[in-house]
């Protein structure tokens, strides 16, 4: 050892200056390369519900700072909204029905689904504390949010199973958002709501609250519609409802592709071992939401990061329902291989 470093020593002054100079220049190649690799900046976006819980806590906490200049969190509105930005290419993460991700997909759209992180949160709530089962709202009205997406997919199967007729046994009132058939079930102006969390905890705080407890009517959860899912199809109680996808150029960066599905696992168990704290951020982030009302929410959906990879099985039995039913919601067919990203669970 003490031999090759005498004969090191013993270089040129010349060439030793040379080997610097090399060293120093592969270093600076290697950190010019890191830093061209940083992205401008690198947006989030979801919906006024669960799945956008975990993509709010990454960009709080800092946890993607070193893969962009800017992190942000942008809400849409409605599926419409979201599908342009999907085509658009106004985000880099999209948190979005499956269904959607499958439709965009199949009809050309860049994406990749890299997990499922919500599976149950969607509720039938009700004045009528007598209501069970989906076979209870015949003859009723019902507000839906979203028409011909999620909650009412769900719906739609579910009834389909059970022999209902939804057009004739059923007055559905559609309306844009789960947070508008909230509001008409506190102001009394519908008896029932299908809502997603948060949006059915926020019905049932607002019955409690003042000034609104003096015209809200007393609320009840009536139905899980995940308990009917599994009852119906004879499967575990869960449904792969939403989840989020990598868009554009992004699918080509799979090193990053993994940190952002790493960090949005690890986010989405801050939120859950910490739901006040969550649901504070939460609200903060998205107006519409109470603090109260997301944390509720936290502690009665299910919630779990399942790579899209390894949920294919459940992704698939939903999807060929809704190709033998309404094959426009899914684009026609199921997606093929590339569809389905993540890393499998080992």
């Amino acid at each position: 050892m003490g031999h090759q470093r005498r004969r090191h020593s013993a270089l040129p002054a010349w060439t030793r200056g040379l080997l610097h100079l090399c060293v120093l220049c592969a270093f600076l190649l290697v950190t010019g390369i890191a830093q061209a690799q940083k992205l401008p900046k690198l947006t989030l976006a979801g919906p006024s519900a669960a799945v956008s819980n975990a993509l709010i806590r990454m960009v709080d906490s800092g946890a993607l700072a070193d893969l962009a200049e800017v992190v942000e969190f942008v809400p849409w509105r409605d599926p419409d909204q979201l599908r342009m930005m999907a085509l658009d290419g106004r985000a880099d993460v999209l948190a979005m029905p499956t269904n959607v991700a499958a439709n965009l997909y199949n009809r050309g759209a860049k994406l990749q689904l890299i997990n499922v992180s919500t599976w149950g949160v969607l509720w039938l709530v009700s004045r009528d504390p007598a209501l069970k089962s989906l076979a209870d709202l015949r003859g009723k009205e019902l507000a839906m949010p979203f028409r011909g997406d999620m909650p009412d997919i769900v719906l739609q199967l579910l009834a389909a199973q059970q022999g209902m007729e939804v057009k004739k046994d059923l007055q559905l009132r559609y309306v844009a958002s789960p947070v508008d058939a909230m509001q008409l079930l506190v102001m009394r102006r519908v008896d029932h709501a299908l809502l997603a969390e948060p949006a059915a905890s926020m019905a049932l705080r607002k019955t409690g609250s003042f000034p609104l407890s003096v015209i809200a009517p007393e609320l009840h959860r009536s139905v899980d519609l995940q308990r009917e899912w599994g009852r119906v199809f004879a499967r575990e109680a869960r449904i792969p409802q939403a989840g989020i996808a990598v868009m554009g150029a992004l699918r080509e960066r799979p090193a990053l592709v993994a940190r952002i599905e790493a960090e949005y696992a690890r986010a989405l168990g801050w939120c859950k071992d910490n739901a006040e704290a969550c649901g504070k951020a939460v609200a903060a982030r998205i107006d519409m939401l109470s603090a109260e009302a997301v944390t509720d929410s936290i502690a009665v959906s299910q919630l779990e990061a399942v790579s899209a990879r390894d949920a294919r099985a459940e992704l698939e039995f939903l999807f060929a329902h809704l190709v033998a039913s309404t094959p426009a919601l899914v684009g026609g067919k199921l997606p093929d291989d590339a569809f389905y990203g993540g890393a499998r669970a080992r």
